[in-house]
């Protein structure tokens, strides 16, 4: 499988902004303790500045927790990515082409990944989660997440839609009339998925490959256009 160069790096980047925020934080705490600390051993007493000073304390604790836990989100979104990337690099032969990590222009988030295939181009949506996950049609639910909101296949349809825009807005390829395929793939194998009649393919991590190597097309797309392809996505990339 051949990897096309441009992706944006979009989880990489948001996983070592929040580990630096979340040092920071903890680095502000320890300081403003030890300060506090010094003082009251100092003049053995309780002021007004050391009373604000346990107040403010605070601020950089409830900052540590909020960007360590950002980092958690974005880190276990990084490693499904990767191991979703390792296995198609290592499974799909060279007549495939794939991108990873997109942050196009007009905002709404990143694309996880982009496989273009002789038989098709294939948006994917890639999931770490854990635990029990309910899907149906486009409404999920996972156990022990309250109010849990997001839908996983709205999202790769919504995604689907900017990249077969790309497509139709190219004067040479939109004529070609080239199908794109949404698809949901958890990678996690402590992810245990119950679904009923959903609105896109939701597949286990194992099952990827085999998916698209086998995925039936009447029309077959040359590897000259699959390149125009891939440099037309490139060309929107943010």
């Amino acid at each position: 499988m051949r990897k096309i160069k441009g992706s944006s790096s979009y989880l990489k980047n948001q996983v070592r902004k929040n580990l630096a925020k979340a040092a920071l934080s903890a680095i502000l705490f320890v300081a403003v303790f030890a300060l506090l600390i010094y003082r009251i051993l100092s003049t053995l007493q309780i002021g007004v500045l050391e009373e604000v000073g346990l107040i403010f304390l605070v601020v950089p604790l409830i900052a540590f927790y909020f960007y360590l836990r950002r980092y958690h989100i974005y880190s276990g979104g990084w490693q499904g990515e990767k191991q979703v990337a390792n296995l198609l690099s290592s499974k799909l032969s060279d007549d495939y082409y794939l991108l990873n990590d997109l942050y196009l222009r007009g905002g709404g988030g990143d694309i996880d990944h982009v496989v273009l295939g002789p038989k098709g181009v294939f948006v994917l949506e890639t999931k770490n989660w854990s635990g029990s996950i309910s899907c149906n049609g486009d409404s999920w639910q996972r156990v022990g997440k309250r109010n849990f909101q997001g839908s996983p296949s709205q999202q790769v349809k919504r995604n689907v839609a900017k990249i077969k825009q790309i497509i139709d807005n190219s004067p040479n390829l939109r004529s070609l009339g080239i199908w794109v395929e949404g698809i949901v793939v958890f990678t996690n194998n402590h992810a245990t998925l119950h679904v009923n009649n959903p609105a896109v393919p939701i597949l286990k991590l194992s099952q990827l490959p085999n998916y698209i190597a086998t995925y039936r097309s009447s029309r077959s797309i040359s590897r000259e256009m699959l390149e125009a392809i891939g440099k037309e996505i490139i060309k929107q990339k943010n």
